[in-house]
């Protein structure tokens, strides 16, 4: 029996639209699956259904990926060593980047399954290739620590490391604490860092900005509630 194969399927980064977003290759190739690991069973039926309005969802399995539990993984597996191709479906962007997923995709190679990314948004590289940062030398860190004499220790590393190596910072919070996030950069750091602010990529109002401390400290926005990206690096011309 040949053995299914393991696609990651990217999503939108919160627009109504699928057009340019998601290209039509992808969307065709999922409509064809009929298993399928998710984060959130009603956002990928909607995601589906906003694929082909004629989708057979009733037709579909759907696994809910679980933190710190195997089952997901395990049923996954079981699926794909009995033939059936299965996709992987994120929130948001392109799934197992700050999403959970990965663990999915180590168990098939683990398995000798054949795994297949596919073309999608993904909110850390639009903010990097926008920023006018180093896109040789970067890291991503994910989320932010609570803590906020944590969050300013780190702020304050990523910053020094640039300043020595030129690499590139990027990295995110929950939006109800981009204000606080915001703030400790404003008031932590030093006029001349350079700092890029990316919020809503790809919808209406996307904004990718990149400026000195102190010229953000003149022209910070309300990033309140919005999904934001920010990035501390060396400008290319500087």
């Amino acid at each position: 029996m040949t053995t299914g194969k393991l696609y990651l399927i990217p999503n939108t980064l919160g627009g109504e639209t699928l057009q340019p977003i998601i290209p039509a290759e992808v969307i065709s190739l999922t409509i064809e699956l009929r298993h399928f690991v998710v984060e959130d069973v009603k956002s990928a039926r909607r995601l589906l259904r906003k694929m082909d309005r004629s989708f057979p969802i009733d037709e579909c399995q759907f696994i809910e990926l679980r933190k710190g539990n195997r089952s997901h993984i395990d049923k996954a597996i079981r699926f794909m060593q009995a033939g059936f191709n299965l996709g992987i479906i994120s929130e948001a962007g392109c799934a197992g980047i700050a999403d959970p997923g990965a663990d999915v995709v180590a168990a098939a190679h683990t398995e000798g399954i054949h795994v297949h990314p596919l073309v999608g948004p993904s909110s850390i590289l639009l903010a990097l290739i926008g920023s006018g940062f180093s896109g040789q030398a970067f890291t991503f860190h994910g989320y932010l620590p609570k803590e906020r004499k944590d969050r300013v220790r780190r702020l304050k590393d990523f910053e020094a490391d640039t300043r020595r190596t030129g690499y590139t910072h990027i990295f995110m919070d929950t939006p109800f604490r981009n204000m606080h996030v915001l703030d400790d950069l404003l008031n932590e750091l030093a006029d001349h860092t350079q700092l890029c602010i990316a919020s809503n990529l790809t919808l209406l109002d996307e904004s990718v900005r990149t400026m000195s401390v102190k010229d953000w400290r003149e022209n910070a926005y309300d990033l309140a509630k919005i999904p934001a990206l920010f990035l501390i690096g060396r400008s290319q011309n500087s």
